[in-house]
């Protein structure tokens, strides 16, 4: 039943992959978007308040996770548009195991968060960033990236589910929003109010771009935070997979 599930996944996985070569600007824009922000923060918009030491460094991490918290509207709409064209009712009379759709969809979403992240890691290697705390803590630092990428694609899935219609998308969409701006990716919590700087430090976002900062050796690290950079994520998921397996379950009955 396991090598059953697997096959149809990877089949829907295949499909989402194949929209790529048939919408290449969407790609692109996708891996365009966070490096534009990357050097609007960096160069136009950016003080560092708060950090101890250069910004580049203080930053990178931040746009890191950043990067992983948006971007989540190519897979919320097309999860939306299957629904709302009847794809799923087709499938569903197929022989395909149940939730195949939503992983293969969520597989494709997290190849292209690993394409992302490689080319926002490039374009910050030419700016002069380095990591500095040595290849386990960059594959720890990547690896908590796409365990937060993933947690946030979930809680995109069940949005876009409980959204029902692609165009309704982009209002659910700004629920997201808030996690990725209250959080530490442009300026140390320190430099805030307190109360608005107790907020960003419970912000999952924030955890995991502290975390990262961490394991890349950046300023604005603390080692303490890696632990809640693996919770946070894994509590997300706990929630929200099955709410979304559930409610996938129910429109598609």
């Amino acid at each position: 039943m396991t090598t059953y599930a697997l096959t149809d996944s990877w089949t829907m996985t295949r499909r989402e992959l194949a929209r790529w070569g048939r919408q290449p600007v969407a790609v692109v824009v996708n891996l365009v978007f966070p490096v534009m922000l990357l050097l609007m923060f960096g160069y136009l918009v950016g003080g560092g308040r708060g950090v101890n030491g250069e910004y580049l460094d203080f930053l990178v991490p931040g746009m890191l996770a950043l990067t992983m918290a948006f971007g989540l509207e190519g897979t919320m709409v097309a999860v939306t548009r299957d629904l709302d064209k009847g794809v799923i009712d087709r499938f569903r009379s197929l022989p395909m195991a149940n939730g195949a759709v939503l992983v293969g969809r969520s597989a494709a979403d997290m190849l292209q968060s690993v394409l992302g992240l490689a080319v926002l890691l490039a374009v910050a290697a030419a700016l002069g960033w380095r990591a500095h705390g040595g290849p386990a803590g960059f594959l720890g630092a990547v690896g908590l990236l796409l365990l937060f990428r993933f947690a946030m694609l979930w809680i995109g899935i069940h949005l876009a589910l409980v959204a029902g219609k692609p165009e309704l998308v982009q209002a659910v969409q700004i629920l997201v929003w808030p996690v990725g701006f209250l959080s530490n990716a442009f300026a140390a919590p320190e430099s805030m109010p307190d109360w608005l700087g107790t907020v960003v430090q419970w912000n999952p976002m924030s955890r995991t771009a502290t975390a990262v900062r961490d394991l890349f050796g950046s300023p604005g690290g603390e080692p303490g935070h890696v632990w809640a950079a693996v919770v946070w994520p894994l509590a997300l998921l706990a929630v929200f997979f099955p709410l979304a397996v559930r409610r996938f379950t129910r429109l598609s009955r």
